[in-house]
């Protein structure tokens, strides 16, 4: 099993002491509405910057905001010196464009990644603020020793936030990548040629054991409640096949967290080197 927690507990010490080399890090979250599970990120990221020494705001807005407001308090973060990094929670209302509240964030403070300047230079091979799902995922493939260079790798899923990006940053490790998704015919096809499977899509077990390539590696993302608990987007009898498979919970999720906290302290460095 690949166990993300010992991992991102390393990281957050080695952002712990680089925060307090920056003199400080500050980040501002929104979160707008009352959804749970929204609400859950918020409180697990707050606490992990607690602990790292990251000074983070907390903004609520009730769902009913308009487009405007959210746009306008955007502007005033952007604005704020004691401001490194920038997170506004997703999903967002239907109402709100959320293309247009990642457009607005200084590219410099997008800690998710997701400006287009941002998700540009990733695609050109230079990544500046990439997602944390992305980074985590590439983090722990290395440090279980995953042969990339030259690997298939397979990526179901293609969001903004874990699909594109991980397959960016595979491609950028020399595997040859396929990405997968809802109009793909026949998965299984493709997922058996897998040497390295990522999934991506947040839809129960998904994946059955019986779709994955015998000594495979593969990245589950997914975090699903169904009446018999959390599971991933792949079976959990993909355990049987695997050489090497991350857990849910306890793979990824702790990833994301530590390598958000990565991306807030490269805002901060960003930041001063423009003098911004």
């Amino acid at each position: 099993m690949m166990e993300g927690a010992p991992l991102a507990a390393r990281i957050r010490a080695e952002v712990a002491e680089e925060v307090r080399l920056l003199g400080g890090v500050g980040l501002a979250t929104v979160l707008v509405g009352d959804d749970p599970a929204s609400e859950i990120y918020i409180g697990r990221k707050h606490a992990a910057a607690g602990e790292a020494g990251i000074a983070a705001s907390d903004v609520r807005l009730p769902s009913t905001v308009s487009e405007a407001e959210l746009l306008e308090l955007v502007a005033l973060m952007n604005q704020d010196d004691a401001v490194d990094a920038v997170l506004v929670q997703l999903p967002l209302p239907e109402h709100i464009d959320e293309d247009r509240v990642a457009r607005a964030v200084h590219p410099f403070k997008d800690v998710d990644g997701l400006h287009p300047d941002n998700a540009g230079e990733l695609y050109l091979g230079r990544p500046r603020l990439v997602p944390a799902t992305a980074i985590g995922i590439l983090a722990l493939l290395a440090e279980y020793r995953i042969e990339l260079e030259g690997a298939r790798a397979v990526v179901v899923g293609r969001s903004a936030i874990v699909g594109k990006p991980t397959a960016q940053l595979l491609l950028r490790a020399n595997a040859t990548v396929t990405v997968c998704h809802s109009r793909t015919q026949d998965l299984a096809r493709h997922t058996l040629d897998a040497e390295v499977l990522v999934v991506a899509v947040g839809d129960a077990e998904v994946v059955t054991a019986d779709m994955i390539k015998a000594g495979a590696t593969v990245v589950d993302v997914g975090v699903n409640r169904t009446p018999g608990g959390l599971v991933g987007d792949v079976d959990r009898d993909a355990v049987d096949v695997a050489a090497h498979l991350t857990p849910v919970p306890g793979g990824v999720g702790p990833m994301t967290i530590a390598c958000l906290l990565q991306n807030a302290v490269q805002c901060a460095r960003l930041r001063r080197a423009a003098g911004a």
